[in-house]
C-alpha cells in the first residue's frame, strides 16, 4: 500500500481531528509515515488563526515535495475553507477541502494520483452540520477527546465561525464510549477539548456540566482536565463539581482576552472584566492550588496605550497562573478590521512581550509555592536528557531522574527547585520508592 504522511498546524483540536483520518488510512490498510519521510501522499491539516496561515502552509507543501516531487498532496482544514483559491494557486498541491469535506479523503479519491491541477471541495461553511468524532494523543499517558466544534460566538478578531461553521457536539453517551476506549487503551488522563468546548449540547437537553458528570463515573479514567471554557460558560457549578471531584483535575484554562471592560465590548466578547474576576475568586477560595491559564490578545484595534494598561493592571492583580498571549492578527471578513485606530505592529510585538514577560514571572511563583509540597505527578515515558517528565494534578511540570518503569505512573512526588528547563526538580516519596522497587521486582 502506499504511504501516507500527516502534519497538523495550530491546536490540539487540529491534531485530534488529525489523528482520527490518519485511523481511517490505517484501517484501509495504508502505510503511516512521519512528515519527515519520503510518503506516496501528503495530508496537511491547516489552521487559520494568523495572518501567517498562508506562508506556513506554502513552507509545508514545499517541503513535503522536496521528499517526494510526485507525491499527492491534500490541504484540508481551517484555512483550506476560507481560502481555498489562495491554495490552489501553491505549485504542488492536488485537493483541497474544506470543513464539510475533510473527513472525506478516502471516499473522494481512490487513487491519489499526482494532479495537473488541484480539485477543490469546498461549500458553504453553513454546510458542516456534521459532528465527526475525534482523539489524539501527545504521549502515551494523555488523550484529548474533542466534544465540540464549530462556533456560534461572533467575536471581531475570530474567523474560526467562518472556517469551522455553527457549534454543535455528539450526544454525551457517544463521548463516553469514545473515554471508554481510551481507557482501554492505557490512557490515565483525557482532556476534554473543542474550539468552544463549554458550549457543548447548543440546541440540545444536555450540557457541558452533564457531560463532566458523566465522564465523572468512567471506570479506569484516573484524570480528567477540560480545555479552554469561557469565563460566561464556566458556571459556578462546574466550579463546585471540579472542587469536589477526584478524578477533575484542578486546573482551569479561562480566556480572558483583555482586562478592559471597553476593549471586551469592542471584541464583542459576552463578558465584562468583573464576571471574570468573580469565577477567579471562586475558583481559588475552593482551589486554593488551582491552575489558572489565561487567553490574552495583544494590539487589538482600538487598543489604545491607557487600556492596554487598564488590561495589563487587571492580569497582574489576578491570582492566575500562567497566560498565553496572542498577537491580533488582522483576518479577512472580520469586524475587527472596521474599527480604529490600528495598533502599529511593533507596538503590538512590544505590549506582547510586556505580558509575556508577566506570565513567566506568575509561572514561577505559582510553581515554586509548591517546593516541598507532595503532589501526585502522571509521568510521560520520554527521556529529557536523563530526566523524565510529568505533570502535577493541578499542571505544574515537574521532572525526576529517568526510568522507564515509572511511565504511564500517577506517583507522589515531593516537589523541590526549579530546573534551568523550567521544570520542579521532584523526588518519589519513600513509600512511592518502596513500592515501585516490590513492582520491579515482581515484573523482573
Amino acid at each position: 500500500m502506499k504511504k501516507v504522511a500527516f502534519k497538523t498546524l495550530g491546536c490540539k483540536l487540529n491534531y485530534s481531528e488529525t489523528m482520527a483520518i490518519q485511523r481511517d488510512f490505517e484501517e484501509e490498510g495504508y502505510d503511516i509515515t512521519k512528515f519527515e519521510n519520503e510518503a506516496d501522499i501528503y495530508v496537511i491539516n491547516t489552521c487559520s488563526v494568523t495572518q501567517s496561515a498562508n506562508a506556513t502552509c506554502r513552507s509545508t507543501v514545499r517541503r513535503a515535495l522536496r521528499r517526494n516531487n510526485d507525491a499527492f498532496v491534500a490541504v484540508i482544514g481551517c484555512y483550506a475553507q476560507l481560502e481555498p483559491d489562495e491554495i490552489a494557486d501553491i505549485d504542488g498541491v492536488d485537493a483541497i477541502l474544506g470543513a464539510k469535506n475533510k473527513f472525506k479523503l478516502l471516499e473522494l479519491f481512490d487513487d491519489f494520483e499526482k494532479r495537473t491541477d488541484p480539485i477543490v471541495y469546498n461549500s458553504d461553511v453553513n454546510e458542516a452540520v456534521d459532528f465527526h468524532n475525534a482523539f489524539s494523543a501527545d504521549d502515551r499517558t494523555r488523550a484529548f477527546l474533542k466534544v465540540q466544534d464549530g462556533c456560534s460566538y461572533n467575536c471581531s478578531f475570530c474567523t474560526i465561525p467562518m472556517a469551522r461553521g455553527e457549534s454543535r457536539s455528539p450526544e454525551i453517551s457517544s463521548v463516553i464510549k469514545n473515554a471508554e476506549l481510551l481507557v482501554e487503551e492505557g490512557f490515565k488522563e483525557v482532556v476534554v477539548t473543542g474550539v468552544n468546548a463549554g458550549d457543548y449540547g447548543r440546541g440540545t437537553d444536555e450540557n457541558f456540566f452533564m457531560l463532566l458528570q458523566e465522564l465523572d463515573q468512567v471506570d479506569g479514567l484516573e484524570r480528567i482536565r477540560f480545555s479552554s471554557v469561557e469565563p460566561n460558560l464556566m458556571h459556578e457549578d462546574i466550579i463546585h463539581f471540579t472542587a469536589e471531584s477526584d478524578k477533575i483535575q484542578p486546573h482551569f484554562h479561562m480566556p480572558l482576552q483583555s482586562g478592559s471592560d471597553k476593549m471586551l465590548a469592542l471584541m464583542r466578547r459576552r463578558y465584562q472584566s468583573g464576571l471574570y474576576r468573580e469565577r477567579v475568586e471562586l475558583i481559588k477560595d475552593l482551589m486554593p492550588d488551582a491552575a489558572i491559564g489565561v487567553d490574552v490578545i495583544t494590539g487589538h484595534p482600538g487598543e489604545t496605550e491607557e487600556l492596554f494598561q487598564e488590561s495589563f493592571d487587571f492580569i497582574a492583580d489576578l491570582p492566575v497562573s500562567y497566560l498565553h498571549v496572542f498577537t491580533y492578527s488582522e483576518r479577512p471578513n472580520t469586524h475587527a478590521l472596521d474599527i480604529e485606530p490600528n495598533v502599529q505592529n511593533s507596538v503590538r510585538k512590544e505590549r506582547t512581550h510586556k505580558l509575556r514577560r508577566l506570565s513567566e514571572k506568575k509561572r514561577f511563583d505559582f510553581d515554586t509555592s509548591f517546593k516541598d509540597e507532595v503532589r501526585p505527578v502522571l509521568f510521560e515515558g520520554a527521556d529529557h536528557n536523563g530526566a523524565m517528565l510529568g505533570w502535577t494534578d493541578n499542571y505544574v511540570r515537574v521532572g525526576i531522574p529517568y526510568n522507564p518503569q515509572y511511565e504511564n505512573r500517577i506517583l507522589p512526588v515531593r516537589l523541590g527547585a526549579r530546573s534551568k528547563d523550567g521544570y520542579l526538580i521532584g523526588e518519589l516519596t519513600p513509600e512511592a520508592k518502596e513500592e515501585q522497587n516490590v513492582i520491579a521486582e515482581l515484573v523482573g
